[in-house]
């Protein structure tokens, strides 16, 4: 793994015929005739023992280990897949990685609305067994590990970054309870930093992961649609809920469907693509608590759609003084139905 040269590819196809042992016992004449460069040869005869020395330190620490492909205990899942990690590194409970996953991605930036859709699907998904699977970056991918956390289900987040270290920085307290209670898990040896190249890497192993793969908004060139798209090399179901065609962040997921994920509204929907993995638990209900509103409190609701609606267009539809309506929309968005967006308009969330 350390030595320069010797990416995922070449080190799989060094298995095939050595095992690690007999590769740094090999003359440099039978290296070469490996096809390895005189430089990956010189690396492997003159290694870096500073940084071996330092990555046994790490596996040494509480939580922390390392899974080889070679090994009985690599998620099987993984392993079907065209390039698998030669070696996994892993902060938790490696168990987890064998147990029914479903990854769940989006956009960095989503809407209120969307987070609040991954967080409860996440819920819903673990309360029926499944492990969350996802890469700890902003929004829907937090949202997803939170709302397993909240459901004290087991979450694995799949890191672009050595597992010495947290990005995004913010995620340091999620990362520790992720830990705790799931796994953190990288290809990435200890020290490694975060660069644009290693999250399409990171992505494939997301989805290599898990049984199904749910897309909850994305925009049209979003890093997710990359995901989704390796799920269905990799022969994984893959799911997308649906938006309003003016909703940018919807587009994406609307191209998935286009394309033949299957469109989801319910959680049910999942279940029943992926029913031999899960066992549903009948003492949870996957209803949003709602507070009661009065007749024209629902009746402007009902007028506000789930894209950006004007108050001007409120006001003629509903009849009602722009006070009126500005005072119910005031409700409306402290108790969770809307959310206010640019320009003075406001999409309903639920």
């Amino acid at each position: 793994m350390r030595v320069p040269g010797v990416g995922c590819r070449g080190f799989l196809k060094l298995l095939d015929t050595h095992t690690p042992g007999q590769i740094f016992t090999e003359s440099r004449q039978a290296l070469s005739a490996l096809g390895l460069k005189p430089s990956i040869i010189d690396a492997i005869k003159k290694p870096d023992l500073a940084v071996i020395d330092s990555d046994m330190a790490w596996l040494a620490q509480p939580n922390n280990t390392a899974i080889t492909v070679l090994d009985a205990d690599y998620p099987a899942q993984l392993k079907q897949i065209a390039d698998p990690p030669p070696l996994l590194f892993v902060r938790g409970k490696p168990e987890i990685l064998s147990l029914p996953q479903i990854a769940i991605v989006g956009s960095r930036n989503p809407s209120q609305l969307g987070r609040e859709t991954a967080f409860e699907f996440a819920k819903a998904l673990s309360h029926s067994g499944f492990v969350i699977t996802s890469g700890l970056a902003l929004g829907i991918d937090a949202a997803s590990h939170e709302g397993a956390l909240h459901a004290q289900g087991h979450t694995v987040a799949v890191a672009g970054t050595g597992l010495d270290r947290v990005y995004p920085a913010k995620h340091k307290g999620l990362a520790t309870q992720i830990v705790n209670t799931g796994a953190m898990v990288s290809e990435f040896p200890p020290g490694t930093t975060a660069k644009a190249n290693h999250f399409p890497r990171r992505n494939r192993i997301i989805s290599g992961l898990c049984q199904g793969l749910l897309v909850v908004e994305a925009a049209k060139q979003s890093g997710s649609l990359i995901t989704a798209r390796m799920a269905l090399e990799q022969n994984r179901e893959v799911f997308a809920i649906p938006g309003s065609i003016h909703n940018p962040l919807a587009r994406g997921c609307n191209a998935l469907i286009r394309e033949g994920a299957k469109l989801v509204e319910t959680t049910q929907d999942i279940l029943e693509e992926l029913n031999q993995y899960f066992q549903q638990d009948v003492n949870y209900s996957h209803h949003s608590p709602q507070s009661k509103l009065d007749l024209e409190q629902q009746t402007l609701l009902n007028l506000v759609m789930f894209s950006p609606t004007s108050i001007d267009n409120l006001v003629e539809n509903a009849g009602l003084s722009v006070e009126a309506v500005s005072s119910m929309l005031l409700i409306l968005e402290l108790q969770g139905y809307v959310e206010a967006t640019a320009g003075g308009s406001y999409t309903r969330i639920k």
